[in-house]
């Protein structure tokens, strides 16, 4: 580490940044920001000169020279450290965001109570940052943009931030290469929800893919007899597997397969002895050792090979309504009707509009008045909209204690209630099991939103014991929501075989804000899929008449 007048300066300018975030002395916050000013255009190194002499240069008072006499003899600055210690690091990597300034960041941590940028991106795109002063709409979405932005710099990515670029760059290959083959391979073939590199399967080989690449401005990151690995702009490597064509389809099948899995495999009676046959197909692989096909994602675990599973997995078809959805109502962007003929348009039968709870202050949530007013207009769009049906829901909030936002009088009047933990995410797994299973216990509890919180990527929820819920909502028939929000996913796939195993209904759900986030159920069916959903076990599936059924045969059950 060099200790020169830059490094020095940065110091002070966090230093100043951190104080205004925390609302300490603006007086002193202003001078250490121009002693950074002053000292990055220093012409001489602070260095070579004498200590003494530090405070008589314009714009380096007492207090900064003794601070940058500090770093010069030590490395550091212990105020600094203080303050960081102090402030949660996702609040300072917000510094890293255009347009995002001290004060603006200090409303978003103490008034939003926001403390990372995954959380930011997931309120901007909420529509929540226009609740709050010197955020319209203009300067979320330069928010938005400017996040997005640095995530796709980071070197992780979801699924559905890197899907259209990986079908653009195979369309790309297909058309430039005719005459071979090309296959996604790898974590994204598995659809796994979080992706590091894009990875192919081709017959090209490296002598004509190398030199493509290069020409088109991507960087060689690796290169074998076997392997190549390019990056361009975008930061994503690129990894392509270099088959012959009489191994095409042996390299996708080991290249699309877990480790877990692969090992497996191998201790699987004829596979060994397979490994070395030229297969037209990876159906005839599985064929060869007297299995049917498994699906690529689901191929993670050994336990896939002695239990492939009974039903076709769910589709992005098979999805026949909108379940948890927000109007303007609360944070949403569009009117209730919008949002209904939206859903009409694209074929589905019924919307579940499901507002956020008066706890949710942040997100405009609704008080018993505006939930009867709220009713009233479903009344009446229902008659005008006949046969298709909007459900009266809420997305109620968990309260500190498990208990539900609202008395049993205002549950009541809803179809059905979607019960979700939104503040003090912060907790022990012994805290967050009691605020769960007392909300499961309740009656009016039908559909337990986003299990764990988490934010892919950027939070990762609250501990919990997934067996317990799962149990506790087989015992209080409650259906466990799969948020198919790409930075949500949850409940995780990994939990959703143990789910059906206890006959627990699951329901693929958008969290929609925007009509636009609609076309996010699709996600949540690829997680589906990875945990072996079929349409049976899922709600929303259901046809609107199904759903009615549900929710009439559960209330006589319940006594509601």
């Amino acid at each position: 580490m060099t200790i020169d007048n830059y490094y020095i300066a940065d110091q002070f300018s966090l230093l100043a940044k951190l104080m205004d975030i925390h609302g300490e002395n603006s007086f002193k916050a202003k001078s250490y920001s121009t002693a950074a000013f002053t000292i990055e255009k220093l012409p001489q190194q602070l260095s070579d000169i004498p200590a003494d002499k530090l405070s008589s240069i314009k714009g380096i008072g007492d207090s900064a020279a003794k601070k940058i006499i500090e770093i010069l003899q030590t490395g550091e600055l212990s105020v600094l450290h203080e303050i960081i210690a102090k402030t949660p690091p996702g609040v300072i990597e917000m510094l890293n965001i255009k347009g995002l300034g001290p004060k603006k960041i200090a409303t978003v941590w103490k008034e939003m109570g926001i403390e990372s940028l995954g959380e930011l991106l997931y309120a901007c795109n909420e529509n929540r940052l226009t609740l709050y002063k010197g955020f319209g709409e203009k300067t979320q979405k330069n928010v938005q943009d400017a996040i997005e932005f640095y995530f796709r710099n980071q070197g992780s990515h979801l699924y559905a931030e890197i899907e259209t670029y990986a079908m653009n760059v195979q369309q790309l290959l297909s058309a430039q290469f005719q005459e071979q083959q090309f296959a996604h391979t790898g974590s994204f073939r598995r659809q796994l929800e979080i992706i590091d590199e894009l990875a192919w399967v081709t017959t090209a080989t490296n002598a004509v893919l190398q030199p493509f690449f290069e020409a088109n401005n991507y960087s060689t990151v690796n290169s074998t007899e076997n392997t190549l690995t390019v990056k361009g702009a975008e930061n994503i490597p690129l990894k392509f597997y270099l088959a012959r064509p009489d191994n095409f389809f042996a390299t996708l099948f080991s290249t699309s397969s877990s480790e877990d899995f692969s090992q497996a495999w191998q201790s699987l009676p004829g596979a060994l002895e397979s490994a070395t046959q030229t297969f037209a197909s990876e159906e005839a692989i599985f064929e060869s050792v007297k299995l049917p096909w498994i699906e690529p994602a689901l191929r993670e675990t050994a336990a896939i090979l002695h239990s492939p599973g009974n039903g076709q997995l769910i589709q992005p078809t098979d999805i026949k309504g909108i379940i948890h959805s927000h109007s303007k109502w609360s944070d949403g962007s569009n009117t209730l009707e919008e949002m209904a003929r939206a859903c009409i348009a694209l074929s589905y039968e019924y919307l579940v509009i499901s507002d956020h709870s008066k706890s949710a202050f942040y997100a405009n949530g609704l008080t018993e008045e505006r939930i009867r007013a709220q009713h009233q207009e479903i009344d009446e769009l229902n008659a005008k909209l006949a046969p298709f049906r909007i459900f009266k829901s809420i997305e109620c909030d968990i309260l500190n204690d498990g208990s539900l936002d609202y008395a049993d009088n205002i549950l009541s009047t809803f179809d059905l209630v979607i019960a979700s933990v939104h503040s003090n995410l912060k907790m022990t797994e012994e805290k967050a099991m009691m605020r769960l299973l007392n909300a499961i216990k309740n009656p009016y509890t039908t559909i337990l939103g986003h299990m764990t919180g988490r934010l892919l990527l950027s939070r990762p929820g609250y501990p919990v014991n997934h067996q317990q819920i799962i149990e506790a909502c087989a015992e209080h028939q409650v259906v466990l929501e799969i948020n198919a929000h790409p930075r949500r996913l949850d409940i995780d796939w990994r939990f959703i075989n143990a789910a059906m195993q206890q006959n627990v209904l699951l329901s693929v759900d958008p969290d929609a804000h925007t009509i636009d986030g609609y076309a996010d159920c699709r996600f949540g069916v690829l997680a589906a899929q990875k945990g072996g959903l079929t349409k049976e076990m899922n709600l929303s599936s259901f046809s609107r008449t199904e759903l009615e059924n549900y929710l009439a045969a559960r209330k006589t059950k319940f006594a509601l």
